[in-house]
């Protein structure tokens, strides 16, 4: 799950609720670029595991749902200035976040970040480490002393360590998994994973209380019949932490 840094410049909560306001369409907010949480099929239409859960949620608690796309930095911002109503993108419920917007409960358990690399030999508190811009995978690598190489989007992240622009790369072990397998051995986890973010959230804003409430409501009903869990396995593995 990757984990935004908010900018300290204040954002004011102008939007209003989806409900509240009378309309009957609920716009959900995703990056598209980031699978299997979410990304674009070949149709160009929104997929993966995040589409999944964000529809059955939305059955769940009797809404119609839209699906849209946005840049990831600038994810939070249209959020509250009204331009979707849910963010449901990979993003980790953190304590800066919710100073801004607030989350359901999460809907994918906090997992590890780890890295990557084409040698086993890097140094990664000195070299280079390459990271998605605005997350706090980035911000990590700041505090441990290494040289950070931000991109917008994380396959260019993943470019830079094949290029031999970076040492390795820093991110999310389930985004990263599936890109070592089927890298044939050119890349390999390295170093110890580090424990980030209290899992994931569906992002709402703070004046939307009974939308979240709602989709809160829709969470605890797809845990506590399976269906939460079976979308998991079916997306990240049976080695996926479980509810």
């Amino acid at each position: 799950m990757k984990n935004l840094i908010l900018s300290t410049a204040a954002l004011a909560l102008t939007a209003g609720m989806a409900l509240a306001d009378g309309h009957s369409v609920v716009r959900m907010g995703t990056e598209g670029a980031y699978p299997p949480y979410n990304f674009l099929n070949d149709d160009g239409e929104i997929d993966g595991f995040e589409r999944e859960v964000g529809d059955e949620m939305c059955a769940r608690a009797e809404l119609t749902c839209e699906w849209v796309t946005n840049e990831w930095d600038s994810i939070i911002p249209n959020l509250v200035s009204g331009n979707y109503d849910t963010i449901i993108a990979g993003m980790s419920i953190t304590e800066e976040r919710d100073e801004v917007i607030d989350f359901t409960q999460n809907y994918y358990p906090p997992t590890e970040s780890a890295f990557v690399a084409a040698s086993e030999d890097v140094d990664l508190e000195g070299g280079v480490i390459a990271a998605q811009t605005a997350t706090i995978q980035a911000g990590y690598v700041t505090e441990t002393g290494a040289a950070l190489l931000e991109f917008p989007t994380p396959d260019e992240t993943i470019a830079a360590v094949r290029a031999g622009e970076a040492d390795a790369v820093f991110a999310d072990k389930d985004f990263l998994a599936p890109i070592v397998e089927a890298s044939g051995g050119e890349l390999m986890f390295v170093g110890a994973g580090v424990p980030l973010g209290g899992g994931i959230g569906m992002g709402i804003r703070e004046s939307d209380t009974e939308l979240r409430e709602k989709m809160d409501a829709a969470i605890t009903s797809m845990k506590e019949d399976g269906t939460l869990n079976e979308m998991l396995v079916k997306w990240f593995g049976d080695g996926i932490t479980l509810y």
